[in-house]
C-alpha cells in the first residue's frame, strides 16, 4: 500500500446539462492531474451533468424541460461516459473519485464511483437521502452505500454534500477506519447571502470537522458557477437574483483538521493539491479516536445495517446491489 502520495480536489465548472462535453472536460482534468503527479483526483457532486440548480428556482411545472434534459444527460454505469473516464484513469494511472447523476432506467441517483488506476472499480455508491428539493428528482439508497474500501492508496470512502450533516452516517464511516475521504460538494452560488447553511463557510466547516472527527484526510471538490452557467438556469430576474457567480470553494484537510494546499479564487478553475502522508493519522487518532479508544460503547452504540434493500427480491437470486458494467463478471472496460 502506498502511504505517501499526491491528491487533488477539482474546482471547476461542468458543461451544464451536457454529459458528452463534461466527460471530455473530465478526461482533460484527469490528464492535467496526472501531469502534476497526482495519484487521486476527486470531482464535485453531480459533476456530470452538473448540479441541478433549477430544482431550487421555481415551480415544478417550470422545471419540466430541465428534467427531461437532465435525464437525457445522466450517465449509466455501463454507458459510454463512464467507459471513457475509466479508460482515461487506466491510461494515466490516476485513481478517480467521480460524482455524477446516475441514470438507472427511469430513476436517477446522486452517485459516486471510485475508479482504480487500472480502470477497474473500487467502489460504487449512491447518496442515502437527497436533500430537500433534490428528492423530487433523485432516488434514495440504503446502508450498503456507507462503505469504506481497501485500495492501493489506503482505506478510501466518499459521501455527497449534506451527508456530512448526518452524525450517524459519519460515525458509520469513521468506524470503518477510513484514511482518505472524498467530500463531494456542488457550487455554493445558490441563495448566497440568503441561506447561510447553503454557503461555503458553513459547509467547509462541516468538512473540516469530518477530518478532525474521523482522523482522516478529506478531499473536498466543488463546482464553479459562471455568468454563462447562470444564464442556463435563470429564466427571469427573480431567478437570477438567487444565483451568484463564482462560489468555488475546493479544500483539502489533514487528519488534525489542518487546511492543506493553496486555496483558489472562487472564480478560478483548477486543483487544490496536497501531499498525503497516512502515518499522520496515527498521531491524530492517538489524541481522539471516536470509534476506537475514545468511544463509550457502554453509553452509546450505532446500529449500521449495511445489507442492501432492493425493491424486489427473487428467491435464489443475489439480493445485493447490481450496477451493470461495474460489478458483472467479466465487465472489464473495453480496450482503447
Amino acid at each position: 500500500m502506498q502511504t505517501t502520495y499526491r491528491v487533488a480536489a477539482v474546482q471547476a465548472e461542468p458543461v451544464w446539462l451536457d454529459a458528452d462535453a463534461t466527460t471530455e472536460k473530465t478526461i482533460g482534468l484527469i490528464e492535467d492531474a496526472a501531469a502534476q503527479d497526482v495519484a487521486l483526483v476527486a470531482f464535485p457532486e453531480t459533476w456530470i451533468p452538473g448540479y441541478p440548480l433549477f430544482l431550487w428556482l421555481g415551480a415544478v411545472a417550470v422545471q419540466t424541460p430541465y428534467i427531461a434534459r437532465y435525464h437525457a444527460n445522466s450517465p449509466t454505469t455501463d454507458g459510454k461516459h463512464l467507459t471513457a473516464i475509466r479508460r482515461a484513469a487506466r491510461r494515466t494511472g490516476v485513481t478517480v473519485a467521480l460524482s455524477y447523476s446516475e441514470k438507472d432506467h427511469g430513476s436517477l441517483y446522486m452517485s459516486q464511483t471510485l475508479i482504480a488506476a487500472d480502470g477497474g472499480v473500487h467502489m460504487h455508491r449512491r447518496k442515502l437521502k437527497p436533500t430537500h428539493v433534490e428528492r423530487s428528482l433523485f432516488g434514495e439508497s440504503d446502508g450498503s452505500s456507507l462503505k469504506v474500501v481497501d485500495t492501493p492508496l489506503g482505506r478510501l470512502g466518499a459521501l455527497n454534500c449534506w451527508e456530512h450533516l448526518q452524525p450517524l452516517s459519519k460515525y458509520a464511516m469513521y468506524a470503518q477506519y477510513e484514511q482518505v475521504h472524498v467530500a463531494a460538494w456542488p457550487a455554493f452560488g445558490l441563495y448566497k447571502g440568503i441561506a447561510y447553511a447553503l454557503g461555503a463557510e458553513a459547509n467547509m466547516a462541516v468538512t473540516q470537522t469530518y477530518a478532525l472527527e474521523g482522523g482522516c484526510f478529506v478531499i473536498a471538490p466543488t463546482q464553479v458557477l459562471s455568468e454563462r452557467g447562470i444564464d442556463v438556469f435563470a429564466g427571469n430576474d427573480d431567478q437570477r437574483a438567487l444565483l451568484t457567480a463564482g462560489a468555488g470553494s475546493a479544500r483539502i484537510f489533514g487528519p488534525d483538521g489542518t487546511p492543506l494546499g493553496h486555496q483558489l479564487d472562487e472564480h478560478a478553475e483548477g486543483f487544490v493539491i496536497a501531499d498525503v502522508d497516512l502515518s499522520l493519522i496515527d498521531l491524530a487518532k492517538n489524541a481522539a479516536d471516536p470509534a476506537g479508544h475514545y468511544a463509550r460503547a457502554d453509553a452509546t452504540q450505532l446500529l449500521h445495517d449495511n445489507r442492501p434493500k432492493p425493491p424486489v427480491v427473487r428467491p435464489g437470486e443475489d439480493a445485493g446491489p447490481h450496477f451493470p458494467g461495474l460489478d458483472e463478471p467479466g465487465s472489464g472496460i473495453p480496450a482503447d
